[in-house]
């Protein structure tokens, strides 16, 4: 079988380039291992973990908040499976989607195991089947997988990677999550939420370290006051299985700490999924950590075979994946395309959510730059005043001389959504006086950007 573009993985970088490889043309097909479209970001990671996020978040507000709103509510509890059935649901919805997609737009969906037999041919197995697939352009868009330690290995029943825990069959009483980023965060409010005891072991001093130093020290207090426990500075040296749980050893400032859980998340980061392709085989060179090493155009060191998203350099967010999705797709197209990678969000979607783009104060001073901050509180809102979230704040950063935008911070209510002013104005080279003069609807949380800039000094 011959095409003229084989994408290796269904996730957020390959099923996007796949469908717009297609709209411009081409022969495609897609290759996936599992038996699912969509990656890890669909079926046990992005998705998920918000339908979770949601359904405990409205349940604790009913709990804390309602009553504020003159809402009156007798006697209140969850159905813990009907929450992750719903999980379900949605999940299965947004996959019968993307196949429609596929169908629709002539993707041939190949399921099984990619590997290199030649630079232009991959063998393709799937249980006792074998099959080989020609193209002139192969893009490698595998993903990522997460890290386990050496002496926890998952067993995604009391050791559990993020995919178990999406899939646990009752609330933990006690669960230690081991990272405090973005995956280690987010789950661990959820099970808060809905009754277990947290404690987040974190190796660094602050949570949330790729983020404004001030957005973690604020997220930090915020998530102990939700009742969540940290040990920060802090280094996981065993675990012990006892009984049906695990007692944790963590050393903190040379002082040795004991933690029983029964449920033990390990969140300490991911890996690209590049082993067992045969790249070596054909020549497409790998960096020491695993990632491959691509060109401006995402090509390898192979011209016409392409990589992108969690197997190349970067933050591994499916948004950045599928940007470099579509633009890989026209560039293998003959179109001109580029990733500005200033302009890539992240967001943290614990309450309240954390967002941030572009350079933080400490990044912008490191480089020299002499820089703008301003700073405004959600306190002082009507639109939050209104909905009682006057948690938070924002934050711009910009270059003093220009006045042009280098970085947005928020945390607050409607962060993931607010944050999309910024990624505008960094990828379009903005001023503080640009978004300033642009009128922000009343009363809007938006206006608490305006007022920021309004206050950068």
């Amino acid at each position: 079988m011959n095409f003229d573009l084989i994408v290796v993985g269904s996730g957020p970088s390959g099923y996007v380039a796949a469908l717009r490889a297609a709209q411009l043309g081409l022969k495609v097909a897609c290759v996936e291992k599992e038996g699912t479209l969509g990656g890890t970001c669909l079926n046990v990671g992005c998705i998920p973990s918000k339908s979770l996020l949601e359904s405990s978040e409205r349940y604790e507000w009913l709990q804390k908040s309602a009553s504020d709103h003159g809402i009156v509510i007798g006697q209140l509890d969850f159905d813990f499976k009907a929450m992750m059935k719903r999980k379900e649901k949605i999940v299965g919805g947004l996959i019968e989607g993307i196949v429609g997609l596929f169908k629709q737009a002539g993707i041939e969906h190949l399921r099984g195991k990619a590997t290199f037999v030649s630079p232009n041919t991959l063998k393709i197995t799937s249980n006792d089947e074998k099959k080989t697939i020609s193209s002139a352009h192969i893009i490698i868009a595998t993903g990522s997988e997460p890290i386990q330690l050496p002496f926890l290995p998952f067993d995604e029943k009391i050791v559990v990677s993020s995919t178990g825990a999406l899939s646990l069959s009752e609330i933990p009483k006690r669960l230690v999550v081991i990272g405090g980023g973005v995956i280690g965060l987010e789950l661990a409010s959820v099970y808060r939420r809905l009754g277990s005891a947290v404690t987040v072991v974190e190796m660094l001093d602050r949570i949330a370290p790729t983020m404004d130093q001030a957005l973690s020290k604020q997220l930090l207090q915020s998530l102990k006051k939700q009742g969540m426990e940290f040990l920060l500075g802090a280094k996981v040296k065993s675990g012990k299985k006892i009984g049906n749980g695990m007692t944790i050893a963590v050393e903190q400032e040379g002082k040795a700490i004991s933690i029983d859980a029964d449920v033990v998340l390990v969140a300490v980061g991911r890996r690209p999924y590049t082993q067992g392709l045969g790249l070596e085989s054909v020549g497409v060179a790998l960096a020491p950590n695993g990632l491959i090493v691509v060109n401006g155009n995402f090509q390898t060191s192979l011209s016409h075979i392409y990589a992108i998203g969690d197997v190349i350099d970067g933050p591994m967010l499916a948004h950045k994946a599928s940007h470099e999705g579509v633009a890989v797709a026209e560039i293998i197209s003959g179109i001109s395309a580029k990733v500005n990678y200033a302009s890539i969000p992240s967001v943290i979607y614990t309450h309240p959510e954390v967002a941030s783009v572009g350079f933080s104060e400490q990044e912008a001073i490191a480089l020299g730059l002499e820089v703008a901050v301003g700073t405004s509180f959600f306190r002082g809102n009507g639109r939050a005043r209104c909905s009682g979230e006057t948690e938070g704040f924002v934050k711009v950063v910009a270059e003093k001389k220009t006045r042009k935008l280098l970085g947005l911070h928020i945390i607050g209510s409607h962060a993931s959504e607010l944050i999309q002013e910024g990624v505008l104005a960094i990828d379009k080279q903005a001023t503080l006086d640009d978004i300033i003069h642009s009128c922000h609807a009343h009363p809007t949380l938006s206006e608490t950007v305006m007022e920021a800039c309004q206050q950068a000094k």
